[in-house]
């Protein structure tokens, strides 16, 4: 299952002001950023876990990112891989794609270019998980990749907690979860299950049509609770 809340995203480059202006810009976009300025710091943060997106220059200290980009392919990850580099030959981008990567920016790049390249390879990462990118059911649309919530055409601002817990309903959307299941998901369970209950609320005030008869999200009493179906 997709893990829920904010995509992870490491950069991975060895010169600090790119490393800085990465940092901000993602961040400020709702990512969470982290970063490593060699390849060794970068594939053992690959292998812990802690990121769903890698963003790698080729050129670093201690390795070549295609070889990066080799060993966390040989390793058995599939999160997605976005070459950023000033190497604009042909050959090296051929390569790079043959090696498992899902994109090739070159430097110098416009953020706006390489956030519309992390949104794709998000996108294509969610088809191949068998999620689908964009969610409708009723009233409702759920966009997974741009964290776009909006009842009946209208944006709807939630908290990042309000969207984690509607991410993770999404994506087990028709299906029952158990109050501890998404305690669990969400606050790795160390919180009260009175915590859900008043999230729920909230989101039932910003998404259902009337929040005292829900037709989205649904209380499976003493269970949990369940969002309907997508559409067909």
């Amino acid at each position: 299952m997709p893990r829920a809340g904010p995509l992870r995203i490491l950069v991975v480059d060895d010169e600090p002001a790119i490393l800085r202006f990465l940092h901000a810009s993602l961040e400020s976009q709702g990512y969470i950023v982290a970063t490593a300025a060699d390849a060794h710091t970068a594939l053992d943060m690959v292998r812990r876990h802690t990121a769903d997106l890698v963003v790698l220059d080729l050129g670093l200290p201690d390795m070549d990112g295609l070889d990066v980009v080799r060993q966390i392919r040989d390793g058995g990850e599939n999160l997605p891989i976005i070459i950023l580099s000033s190497r604009e030959n042909e050959s090296a981008k051929v390569k790079a794609f043959d090696l498992g990567a899902d994109d090739y920016v070159t430097k110098p790049f416009g953020i706006d270019e390489l956030l519309a390249r992390i949104r794709t390879a998000q996108r294509h990462r969610l088809q191949q998980e068998g999620e689908r990118p964009l969610f409708h059911a009723g009233d409702l649309s759920v966009d997974l990749v741009r964290r776009i919530v909006t009842v009946r055409g209208s944006e709807v601002k939630l908290s990042p907690r309000e969207y984690e817990v509607l991410r993770l309903m999404v994506a087990h959307a028709g299906k029952v979860l158990t109050h501890r299941f998404m305690l669990g998901e969400v606050w790795g369970g160390d919180a009260d299950v009175q915590y859900l209950r008043i999230y729920i609320r909230a989101l039932r005030q910003k998404i259902e049509a009337d929040p005292e008869r829900p037709t989205l999200i649904l209380t499976e009493t003493g269970v949990g609770y369940r969002l309907r179906e997508p559409d067909q």
